[in-house]
């Protein structure tokens, strides 16, 4: 029963919870370019208007997921639309909306669905809260970014979240957001090939060096698109580790950053059969998970293939397709 870790959805409840009290809450709908729409937060942030798959008709995702034999699919909303500048009230009141809309769709759609809860992290104690509050409502797990209004995820303040998430052992979607405008991305796709696993990257080592994973030993860290580019860039950590000023860097971590490797879990998206083998050697193969990204112009639109293309065992592929998921997603049914 090959399962789908990473992919994402906004249903039609939350637009339609939008258009009748978003403007309570500072979210409101704009126009956009084609006639599309794009949401537009008080704090004056405009996000790019949903991408088609985004929002389509759960009838096209099921035609999708019969065709690449994938029987259930995991769906987090878009971390674009996290809005972590608005007022703390407001955010806090936008990811409830953001939960209660995408576990109502969930529930019409259980069959092939689960979802996982996003929290505003700009409050720990509140992120903590939001994360048991939408566990019990039915979320699988949480979705976070790799960073808030550009400060990296481990040099914040939030060992509340880690710890409740580590408690409650809910698995933690590590994912990257283009929160402000980068120079020399905006052409090539330069933006999704390179920001988005560099962005990866330096929130993974911002979590080890911070010493996240050693206050949280037993939390369940799942990174976005095989790890960023952390996996190949493991020994280059290890070396700026071991030569830096641990103090002046504030640098706490008890271990070399190889050594958290295998204590972190990683999704299968890494569009080439020898980076995929490279991942699970240096990853184990009891720590890679199946994942798409549906939804968005860089998704693997044919996982399956790709473990297949890899030339896995049968045992390996079903591993990462269905046993590894179970074990880190207890909650699914």
């Amino acid at each position: 029963m090959p399962i789908d870790t990473h992919a994402h959805y906004v249903p039609p409840q939350l637009i339609a919870a939008i258009k009748a009290k978003g403007k309570d809450i500072g979210v409101s709908l704009a126009p956009a370019e084609g006639g599309k729409e794009a949401l537009q937060f008080s704090y004056g942030f405009k996000v790019r208007p949903f991408f088609p798959m985004l929002i389509e008709p759960v009838a096209n995702r099921h035609k999708w997921m019969d065709e690449q034999r994938i029987d259930h699919q995991i769906n987090g909303t878009w971390p674009d639309i996290f809005a972590y500048g608005l007022p703390r009230e407001h955010c806090i009141a936008w990811h409830r909306m953001l939960n209660d809309t995408l576990a109502e769709w969930t529930a019409d759609n259980a069959e092939k669905f689960s979802w996982i809860s996003s929290v505003p992290l700009i409050d720990a104690d509140a992120a903590a809260a939001e994360l048991e509050r939408t566990l019990n409502a039915g979320a699988v797990g949480v979705i976070i970014s790799a960073n808030i209004e550009n400060v990296n995820i481990g040099e914040l303040p939030l060992d509340p979240f880690w710890r409740k998430a580590e408690a409650l052992g809910a698995p933690v979607l590590l994912h990257p957001v283009l929160s402000a405008a980068v120079p020399r991305v905006g052409k090539f796709a330069l933006a999704q090939v390179a920001h988005y696993t560099y962005d990866t990257t330096l929130a993974v080592g911002s979590i080890l060096m911070t010493g996240v994973l050693d206050r949280f030993p037993k939390l369940k860290l799942l990174l976005s698109h095989g790890g960023g580019t952390y996996p190949y860039l493991a020994g280059r950590f290890d070396t700026l580790h071991k030569r830096m000023d641990k103090a002046a860097q504030g640098n706490v971590a008890a271990k070399t950053p190889s050594a958290y490797t295998r204590q972190m879990h990683y999704d299968s998206i890494v569009h080439a059969p020898k980076a995929l083998k490279f991942l699970i050697d240096v990853a184990g193969i009891d720590n890679v998970h199946l994942g798409t990204d549906y939804s968005f112009p860089p998704a693997d639109m044919e996982p399956l293939d790709m473990l297949k293309a890899a030339g896995l065992s049968k045992a390996d592929s079903e591993a990462i397709s269905d046993g590894n998921p179970r074990k880190l997603f207890t909650r699914l049914k």
